[in-house]
């Protein structure tokens, strides 16, 4: 039995809904979708907790995604096999009849999961699509992309603040060092200056002291 998906208008279209499916038998849905439509999909699959009493996730759990060209002999356009939650999403190059289709299969090695006319029995599977243009879908991801893109900008110019006062510290402490060795330079030229002043200042005076004691012999 054919299911169809009413979920295709002349905007862009986000449904969420949800069903049960007998384990390892696929669930599929037709779809008629125009050329150039994009189609992103987010799904969940549960399987019921005996002692949680609730439906939940868990690691065992995966789902196999299939979508299919019905108007061009089949040719599959997505395979993927997922964990219990994620993300498909694919682009209808052609107009025409698409077959969306969802098997799961578990390790839980409860009965139930297998049949769902057993009371909680099957697999609980979430479904949210999303159908447009691929230019309106997208522009919910690029306002995403630019508010990162803005972070990232302004985490830029943190960082280059950051750097120009590193480089203003460096260059602070270069020219303190410079300064510092052209005062110690010129200390040490004083101190020389002063030691050839107090030299020749000796050898004035014991010149003159000598030229003394020998008047003071002479006379």
């Amino acid at each position: 039995m054919r299911a169809i998906l009413p979920l295709l208008s002349l905007s862009t279209v986000a449904q969420a809904l949800y069903f049960f499916i007998d384990g390892t038998q696929p669930k599929c849905f037709y779809e008629e979708l125009p050329k150039d439509t994009l189609v992103v999909g987010h799904y969940t699959a549960e399987e019921y907790d005996d002692n949680a009493r609730s439906w939940s996730k868990h690691e065992g759990l995966n789902v196999y995604i299939s979508v299919d060209e019905v108007f061009d002999n089949d040719h599959r356009v997505v395979s993927q096999r997922g964990a219990s939650a994620g993300r498909f999403t694919f682009t209808a190059h052609e107009a025409g009849e698409h077959r969306l289709c969802f098997t799961p299969s578990s390790n839980s090695g409860r009965q139930g999961w297998l049949n769902a006319a057993h009371p909680n029995g099957g697999i609980k599977l979430t479904l949210d699509l999303a159908i447009g243009e691929s230019s309106e879908i997208e522009s919910t991801d690029k306002s995403k992309l630019q508010d990162i893109s803005q972070r990232v900008k302004d985490l830029n110019s943190r960082l280059h603040d950051i750097k120009r006062e590193q480089i203003f510290q460096r260059e602070r402490e270069a020219e303190f060092r410079d300064q510092s060795e052209s005062t110690n330079s010129r200390v040490i030229r004083w101190m020389a200056l002063q030691l050839v002043v107090l030299g020749v200042t000796c050898a004035w005076q014991l010149s003159h002291l000598r030229s003394f004691f020998i008047k003071q012999k002479l006379t």
